[in-house]
Order: C-alpha cells, then structure tokens, then sequence
C-alpha cells in the first residue's frame, strides 16, 4: 500500500481542508505528536525522515494512541494492544476489526501539512477493503462459531480477494459480539455490543447461520451434521467453537439461580436475578472477579468463594491477588477463601444457601458460577481431528488441524507459541482469537503465514484495567516496580533468568512497550528488569 504523504498542498480542492500542524523539525525520528485539522484529530508521526498521519483513536474502545508505544512503522495502543501501521493506518494485531483513516501530509519550506477530505473528516476508524461473493463460484469455507476468530476469517477472506461461500455457523441468537464486556457490563444493549451489524453480513456476502449447531464432521467425506439433521458441505472448515463455562459436580447444581455466564441472555439475567440480592460467584477466575465486581454496587451483597488464599494467585501472583482482594473489600464484596462448594440447597426449585466445604452457609438469591471452562470440541469426536487431554484442538503454526483443509482458531486450540519456543498452549484471550481468525484465513488462501502474534489481555475491576502480556506459566519469581499497595505497578515474570510476560496497573504504556519488544524477538533479561533506569524500555 502506498504511504499517506503526497505532494504539494497547492490546488487542494474545496471538499479538503490542510491545516499546519508543526515545523519540519518538531518531531525527530520516532516521535508522534496529537494535532488538529479542524474537528478532526489526528496522529503525526516522524519515522526515517519521513511524516505520515492516521486517526488519532484506537479502532477497538477509542483509546488515545499518543498514549501508546511507536516501535518502526507501527503503534501500539496503550489499553488493549491493538497495533496499526503508520503509513497505512492498516490494523497488524489486535483486538478491533478495523483500521484507522490515513491522511495526506505535504512538508514545504520547513512546515508541515496535513489534508483532510471534509466530507470523511469526523470517521475515527474505516473497513478496509473487502470484495463480494460471486454466486457461481462452486467453493464454500464454513466458520463453525461466531466469535472474533469466525469474524476476522471472513473479513480477512473478502480482503483478499476470496470471492467463493462464507458460511458462519453460531449457537447464539446474536451476531458476533463483544463478549469481554458480558462479565464488566451485564445490562448493555445488544445493539451496543455487536462487533457488526446484520447488514454488514449481508454486504459482503457472508450467510450467517444463528442458532444452530454443528454436531459432527466427517472429514473424509468433507461433510458436517448440523442438529436439526441437514447436512453441509464444505471445501474447507474453520473450527472456532471457543469454550463453554465448567459447571459445578455438586448436589443442586441445577436449581433455578444458579447461572453460567456463557451468553448474552445469561449476562441481562444474572444482573435481573441480582439487583438488591444476595449474590454468591463460586470462583475466582477473571470471569468470577469480573461479575464481583460489576454487582457490588447492584446486589444487596456480594460474596465470593474461592479455593486458593487470594484470587489470581496462580495467573498473576499472590501481590496482585491479594490487592485486587482488597479493592473489592473496600466495596463490600466478602471473601471466602481456601474453600469450596459442597452443596447448594434450595426452597421450590429455586437457590436459597451455598454450604461450603468448612460447613459455612451463605444466603443466596442467585448463584454466579467463575470455575472454568471446557473447550466445544464434543462434536468432533470421530471426526479423525486430533484433541489434547484437555479437549483442545490441535494445530500448528499455520492454524492448520491435523485433518486437510481444516483449520482450528479461538480458544478451542491448543497452538505453538511463539515466544515460548513454539511450545504447545491454550490461551483465552479475546486478541488471541482475532490473530488465531486472521492467520487461519491466509493459509487457507494458500498464502503461508505464521502464527506470532502475543499475548495481551486485560481485566477490569472497579474501572481498574490490570493489562497483561506475554506467558508466565512457570515463572519462579516476580520483580515490582512502583508498589502494588499503592495500587501502581509493573509486574515482571522471570523464568530461567529472563522476562516471559509482565502486567501492570496505571503503568501505561510499559506493558505494550513489552509486547512490541516480545514481538520484535528482544529478550528482555532479569538484570534489566532489576535496574531502577527502566530508559531499556523506551
């Protein structure tokens, strides 16, 4: 793709307007700067000499990208990770779908201008490019699942110029949506948390398929049963089923109340059954903390039941458990830690008390259960797919299964990590699924790509977003900087002498200043991470 500078600002016609935005010699190599072209903001940006302009907001949740990180001719987004290039304005990683509008910079006589059209002046973030689908053309890709990883398979698909059958397949009644936000804001509007319209679908020529369900593959015959009998072909397959909350084995796990969190018809009905009642979340995963938090200025009262000391204490460490503890202490929520569920009781069918295993009872209207999740992959059984012992699909680094022309993204797969020396993961992370749908897409259009992008999440509790990069599996010990106490952190993981993931609190940008170096293939060591002089890091 071409860069945005183009010629001269004589003779712009009357649908632009070109603002000067600074001296040739503002910026040095490496450096960005906000600026304004009437309304419109915009992100200046010097690299190797050369002046481009983008939109100024993350294409994801709006965050400022003069916050985040420039490394080459990319930038990171400081909240969640997202990465755009500067000349482009073309999305490289995710999450978000789209990318940023790019403008026409001029630098004459030692200033430096930029164009914008009027008309498009207000867009913050624009579709790239995508084709439509030629109704003769006798080839059909099926996405089974209609998360991120379907959605950007298909997006990425029509990018490329793939004209043949899309095909997604979904058990939700909604189209793709935003599901991170289900535990952070349970009441939203449905139309607030799609990720696309209906019409979008219908433009370019994707059949969506919701409320159905795929029950078995037959691969040789490159068939699959859907579960009202009828039958589907296809020429290839994506498997992209994601995961499903683990339920509790214990007497009255099936009473009325007691919820899983999975969709968005569970999230408006827990916040419904919570409102001025008791609430009981069994678990302290990121989903249990998640739904804690949200109802504690909702629910009557909140307690939580977990089995380790502190929440987090094996996925972030025990400082930053402990004090996310805290944080939802100070807002009324009760712990009950180092302890587990050994029946839930009930009066006509309905919830009334949680009894713990140290014989405990805790009064409850509805039950929230945050314990895990098993991967959808029962409807491959026989299908000749290879899964793990803990239900994953198996894939290599091209997103391909171990069956032809089927592929496997999402948090349904166990995949090579790069940054872990390819070593065989599951990891659940919403951005992990948009990069897991957009290389799957590529090499089923034979244009080889290889799975590197890292791993970034996020949680939000209290309107605190701890971000978190890399994978710490393994690590042997945490350095700190700044002080969890106070709240204002970064988190380094060592394993082996060296950083295999970091997290952080109000410390932005250093965690996506991590992942560009992870992504560059930089090893970040132990001593680095001892040094009080963090300038390594910028």
């Amino acid at each position: 793709m071409e860069a945005c500078q183009e010629p001269g600002p004589d003779g712009f016609s009357a649908d632009e307007m070109t603002s000067l935005v600074c001296q040739e010699d503002d910026l040095k190599d490496g450096e960005m700067k906000a600026v304004e072209v009437g309304d419109a903001k915009v992100l200046l940006v010097r690299t190797r000499g050369q002046y481009t302009a983008i939109g100024s907001k993350c294409s994801h949740y709006g965050a400022p990208l003069i916050k985040g990180v420039l490394v080459g001719d990319r930038v990171r987004c400081p909240f969640h990770g997202a990465c755009f290039n500067v000349k482009t304005g073309d999305i490289e990683d995710y999450p978000g779908l789209d990318s940023l509008p790019c403008y026409k910079v001029t630098v004459t006589n030692g200033q430096v201008y930029v164009t914008i059209n009027k008309k498009t002046m207000m867009q913050t973030k624009r579709v790239k490019e995508m084709c439509s689908v030629t109704p003769d053309l006798k080839h059909t890709i099926v996405l089974i699942g209609g998360g991120p990883a379907s959605l950007v398979c298909a997006e990425t698909l029509r990018q490329n110029n793939y004209k043949g059958r899309i095909i997604m397949i979904t058990k939700d009644s909604l189209p793709p949506f935003d599901k991170p936000k289900l535990s952070k804001a349970m009441n939203e509007d449905s139309n607030n948390l799609l990720l696309r319209s209906r019409d979008f679908f219908h433009e370019f020529g994707i059949d969506l398929w919701t409320q159905k369900e795929v029950i078995s593959v037959n691969t040789a015959d490159k068939v699959m049963k859907l579960s009202d009998d009828s039958l589907q072909p296809y020429d290839q397959l994506l498997i992209a089923t994601g995961c499903r909350a683990r339920p509790l084995s214990c007497p009255g796990w099936d009473l009325e109340g007691v919820m899983l969190l999975q969709s968005y018809k569970d999230a408006k009905e827990i916040h419904t059954l919570s409102v001025g009642r008791k609430a009981v979340v069994i678990g302290t995963s990121f989903i249990g903390m998640e739904a804690a938090s949200y109802l504690s200025n909702k629910a009557a009262s909140v307690a939580v039941v977990g089995t380790s000391v502190y929440p987090f204490e094996r996925s972030l460490g025990r400082e930053i458990g402990q004090m996310t503890m805290q944080m939802l202490e100070e807002h009324s929520v009760k712990f009950y830690m180092k302890s587990g569920v050994s029946e839930i009781r009930g009066h006509n069918g309905k919830v009334k008390e949680v009894v713990l295993k140290d014989g405990q009872v805790l009064e409850a209207d509805v039950v929230i259960l945050g314990i895990g999740v098993i991967p959808n992959s029962d409807f491959l059984q026989g299908s000749g797919v290879e899964i793990d012992s803990r239900k994953a699909v198996i894939v290599n680094k091209l997103m391909m299964t171990n069956a032809p022309d089927v592929f496997s993204a999402g948090d349904v797969t166990a995949f090579p990590l790069t940054i872990r020396r390819d070593q065989i993961v599951s990891i659940g992370h919403w951005q992990m699924s948009h990069a897991h749908g957009r290389v799957a897409a590529l090499n089923m259009l034979k244009k080889t790509t290889e799975m590197k992008s890292i791993p970034f999440f996020w949680t939000v509790l209290l309107g605190k977003s701890i971000r978190y990069t890399g994978y710490n599996e393994g690590y042997t010990e945490i350095i700190f900087k700044g002080t969890v106490a106070e709240r204002k952190f970064l988190a380094f993981y060592i394993k082996d002498d060296v950083v295999v993931a970091a997290a952080s609190l109000m410390f932005d940008p250093a965690v996506a200043h991590l992942a560009e170096m992870m992504a560059l293939g930089q090893c970040i060591t132990k001593a680095q991470a001892l040094a009080d002089d963090l300038s390594w890091q910028m």
